[in-house]
């Protein structure tokens, strides 16, 4: 058995904080913001007016956070990199009245977010997140990160047909969390979080809030080869293209503007303002262009140089599901980043984004693998093709393996992270 891991536990060590202290896309962003200002961008505000000086710069919106960095010299012209993510993970949200109970046991009442593995959710210390809208306008974020919520699993000898049928759970009789004894009373919820948060009473008129894991992620197996936690569909590639864009920042010689874009509701659909199907992107680009003194003509030249990588975690080979995989392709944990391919475009990626990709994996010397669904298998999708399809931009769909994905605690090797920081920051770099 060896005396220590054999991998470089820095970069792991720093998203295992980062997964902590991200319970939602909204601290997520500022979880990513707080980073790239120690790294010396600045934020700046969507209604003023924008400048054209060099420098990190980044916008805010809800959970999704664009950030870039210009260097001296850059033409209006000048062609973006992009790092894409998404900042959401599949959950459980409370509904707006959100007290509710039965036979003495108070509950929260909670939507459906996504497509979660329910079962996981179920006999789980669970904490409550998110943000709270106050009277006055602003907004707070809030975590209550010790056990407050449990969704109790009903005892076999109730239900012995799981042993045949397997468990069968109703997304609105089997998910509602239980938070306490007595009857429920409106007002208890938002009353608490207030209390809890040193809010006035009455103060908070909405919220967006969701249920989350309180078990922090942890290194696992002998050689704590393996790394266990929640959120890292997708925070895993918000981390790393967060920092691959400080590194680039911090080279010289660009001769392109590297981008981080990480959006909210990738997973149901990426429909809305703070989506990668929304304007935002597009939006944030086109005035870097403007704000530099550039055209229609230059914004039109530089996105038509612009290339984005987009990073979305992956299914690695199941020991056993091995029949659910396709057979010749087998990517595993700490294989390196994967390129992800689909020809119906679930995916993006095409054979001139795959020699993007290679040449990435290349100059930062990281190994990388192949997926493709098994063809009897429907194939997830990401922010890829939208991008691709509402931008005009060259897209190319990566990622790393991961085991139980949209878990409430999933697995992936503890190399991988590492590894696709890497490749991000060569290809930003390039």
């Amino acid at each position: 058995m060896s005396s220590s891991p054999r991998f470089d536990r820095s970069h792991t060590d720093e998203l295992i904080a980062f997964l902590s202290a991200s319970p939602t896309p909204y601290h997520a962003v500022a979880s990513a913001a707080e980073r790239l200002e120690k790294a010396g961008f600045r934020q700046v505000d969507e209604a003023a007016q924008w400048d054209g000086t060099s420098g990190g710069k980044y916008v805010l919106r809800g959970g999704s956070i664009i950030a870039w960095y210009v260097p001296k010299g850059a033409e209006p012209h000048t062609p973006f990199r992009i790092a894409g993510a998404h900042t959401d993970s599949p959950n459980l949200r409370v509904k707006p009245l959100p007290d509710s109970g039965a036979f003495g046991w108070r509950q929260v009442a909670v939507e459906i977010y996504g497509g979660p593995l329910l079962n996981s959710w179920l006999d789980r210390d669970l904490g409550l997140a998110g943000r709270l809208s106050l009277r006055d306008g602003s907004t707070r974020l809030v975590n209550v990160g010790r056990p407050l919520l449990r969704i109790p699993q009903l005892a076999i000898h109730m239900d012995r047909s799981i042993y045949e049928k397997g468990l069968q759970l109703d997304k609105q009789k089997h998910m509602q969390p239980i938070w306490g004894l007595g009857d429920a009373h409106e007002g208890d919820l938002i009353s608490f979080l207030e209390e809890e948060n040193g809010i006035t009473a009455g103060d908070v008129t909405g919220w967006d809030l969701m249920v989350h894991s309180i078990e922090p992620p942890a290194y696992l197996g002998r050689d704590e080869e393996l790394l266990a936690g929640p959120r890292m569909d997708n925070l895993a590639s918000v981390h790393a293209a967060t920092a691959a864009l400080t590194a680039a920042a911090a080279s010289d010689g660009l001769n392109h503007i590297p981008v981080l874009a990480a959006f909210d509701h990738e997973e149901n659909g990426s429909q809305s303002d703070t989506g990668a199907d929304g304007p935002l992107l597009g939006s944030v680009l086109e005035r870097s262009v403007f704000a530099r003194g550039g055209t229609y003509e230059d914004k039109a030249r530089a996105f038509a140089g612009t290339v984005c990588l987009s990073s979305d975690t992956g299914h690695a080979i199941h020991p056993n599901y091995a029949e659910r995989h396709d057979p010749t392709h087998h990517p595993r944990a700490n294989g390196g980043p994967i390129l992800k391919v689909n020809v119906n475009n679930r995916y993006a990626t095409d054979g001139s984004g795959r020699a993007v990709f290679v040449d990435a994996c290349e100059r930062a010397g990281v190994p990388y693998q192949h997926f493709v669904s098994n063809n009897a298998m429907p194939c997830g999708t990401t922010i890829g093709p939208i991008t691709a399809a509402r931008h005009g931009i060259k897209t190319v769909d990566i990622g790393i393996a991961i085991l139980s994905m949209h878990s409430a605690r999933e697995l992936c090797g503890s190399d991988d992270p590492h590894l696709l920081a890497s490749a991000l920051a060569a290809f930003l770099e390039s």
